[in-house]
């Protein structure tokens, strides 16, 4: 009986990262504001959820097939594998801070590693790098853009984290 409820937590968990990782490709390739060298919307929600349910691993593999199934399928630019690198570099950070301890210290240290040492300074670096541009004037051009991601990351991470908690009479688990 145990290798039965087992098999089935599994066929569930895959089946939840295949929605999560669906759900990350709409909102990152249809529904995000997208220019050369920067990008504004909400992709960091599915792989916060898969962060926060299954931790880095499930996290790290919705950016990372995020990225790359986003960019051969629905392609906005040359595809460049360091976005890929940081995108599961952002599942980790995700998942080793909000999993199982989703707190306001833990959402703000992992939405800082996210967005100024991931997002402005290593993809920076790979715009950089893949069309030519000076760092330090692209860094210039990209700091108001993760400050204010920074904000709507910390208050949707604080609002998601907040779910379970309302519905937690409602749901039939």
């Amino acid at each position: 009986m145990e290798n039965r409820s087992q098999s089935i937590r599994n066929v569930r968990t895959l089946t939840t990262l295949g929605v999560l990782l669906a759900l990350e490709i709409v909102l990152s390739r249809f529904l995000s504001i997208a220019a050369w060298n920067i990008k504004i919307g909400f992709s960091f929600v599915p792989v916060v959820v898969a962060a926060m349910l299954y931790g880095p691993v499930g996290a790290a593999l919705v950016a990372g097939l995020g990225d790359l199934l986003g960019a051969l399928l629905f392609p906005i630019g040359p595809y460049f594998p360091g976005f890929t690198f940081t995108a599961v570099l952002t599942g980790l950070t995700f998942g080793f801070l909000l999993h199982k301890k989703c707190t306001l210290p833990n959402t703000l240290l992992a939405v800082g590693i996210v967005q100024f040492v991931l997002g402005l300074f290593l993809n920076s670096y790979w715009i950089s790098v893949l069309y030519g541009s000076p760092y330090g004037p692209l860094l210039a051009t990209r700091v108001v853009q993760s400050a204010l991601l920074s904000v709507v990351q910390v208050v949707t991470i604080r609002l998601l984290a907040e779910l379970p908690k309302r519905f937690a009479g409602r749901l039939a688990v």
